[in-house]
């Protein structure tokens, strides 16, 4: 979500609930709804608590797929890189081809596939590159002790590139479901409706204002935050890009240029098949 929209919504919702107190406001007794203004304050602080709790949990879970989904995605850079690497010191029947198909699956993490996160339409689709790579190293002939172990290395790195891709995918899916919005929903709902019953005409119109603009907000604001953190990978403010991974394919341009030359790139700019 753009930050100017973000802000819109705010401002709009704040809004909407000041007009909705002071609207109360004109018909409220002096002195407001409540006869025992302690009371109806302990029960507030509960509501209030408990979404709190509430919010502050899902905070948690969302920043921590966040996190995870944005770790992932360096992760993955990395190994691509490392994998370069390693492909240099296979039989040299594969080693061109390796390079050319982890090019073609840098460039496709960070263009086709990223897009489709954005989209939500990755769903448990592979890399099509992986899949090549796999058919590309399967059958390769190993003579010497050092590609031996560089096919070993290869293997391990494949796994650790898969576990970060896994990391990156799941944040794209998020991780808060449907039935806690509507509770989280409901919750604020709730909130807002009681602090209308705050509405005392006895009471400047800009406190009121005050008391009902800063609570709703903030539950705004944090409700917005939440949709962004489940849902890291977008253009605006703040959102999750394939900066590691478009580092590692000029990483890679500049092996290739020391390492093999000049090695056919069987793809795109954005990662589909050439």
């Amino acid at each position: 979500m753009e930050l100017g929209v973000a802000i819109a919504i705010v401002v709009a919702a704040t809004a909407g609930a000041v007009f909705a107190m002071l609207l109360v406001r004109r018909r409220a007794p002096d002195g407001g709804w409540f006869t025992d203004g302690d009371r109806a304050a302990g029960v507030f602080g509960v509501l209030a608590t408990g979404f709190a709790v509430l919010l502050g949990f899902v905070v948690f879970l969302a920043f921590t797929s966040y996190d995870a989904a944005r770790a992932g995605a360096e992760e993955e850079a990395l190994l691509v890189a490392q994998q370069v690497e390693t492909a240099q010191a296979l039989p040299v029947e594969v080693a061109g081809d390796l390079t050319a198909e982890l090019t073609c699956y840098a460039r496709s993490v960070a263009g086709v596939q990223w897009d489709r996160m954005e989209e939500g339409t990755l769903g448990e689709d592979l890399n099509p590159w992986s899949v090549r790579m796999f058919e590309t190293v399967r059958d390769v002939r190993l003579e010497t002790p050092v590609q031996e172990a560089a096919y070993g290395k290869w293997l391990d790195e494949r796994s650790d590139r898969e576990q970060a891709r896994n990391d990156r995918v799941h944040g794209a899916v998020g991780v808060i479901p449907g039935p806690l919005w509507v509770v989280l929903f409901f919750a604020s709902a709730v909130i807002g409706v009681y602090l209308l019953f705050f509405a005392d005409s006895g009471e400047p119109a800009v406190v009121q204002a005050l008391i009902m603009g800063s609570v709703v907000s903030v539950i705004v604001s944090m409700l917005l935050l939440l949709q962004f953190l489940d849902n890291p990978f977008h253009d605006g403010f703040g959102g999750l890009r394939p900066v590691a991974m478009e580092r590692t394919l000029q990483i890679i341009d500049q092996e290739l240029e020391l390492v093999s030359g000049d090695v056919p790139i069987p793809c795109d700019a954005v990662g589909n098949p050439a």
